[in-house]
């Protein structure tokens, strides 16, 4: 999971978000979260990852495994 912010942050530079609007639309957290998130300087709770997730239109599993990249065709289509 050591790859999640960097694929947080590739997600929502690619809708075009800042990280308040992000955060805003998500719900639940702060933008502040949502940088530590983007930097690594904090780790996602399951729920957290999930909530993404399904706000991007990404597998789970494309999000939290280190090995596996984004799919750009399925995170477009959102």
């Amino acid at each position: 999971m050591e790859r999640f912010g960097e694929k947080l942050r590739f997600l929502r530079k690619q809708r075009g978000l800042t990280i308040k609007e992000f955060a805003k639309g998500i719900g639940h957290t702060t933008h502040s979260h949502i940088s530590e998130f983007e930097t690594g300087k904090r780790k996602p709770s399951l729920d957290f990852a999930l909530r993404v997730s399904i706000f991007f239109g990404v597998p789970l599993d494309q999000l939290v495994k280190d090995d596996l990249e984004l799919e750009s065709s399925r995170s477009e289509s959102s």
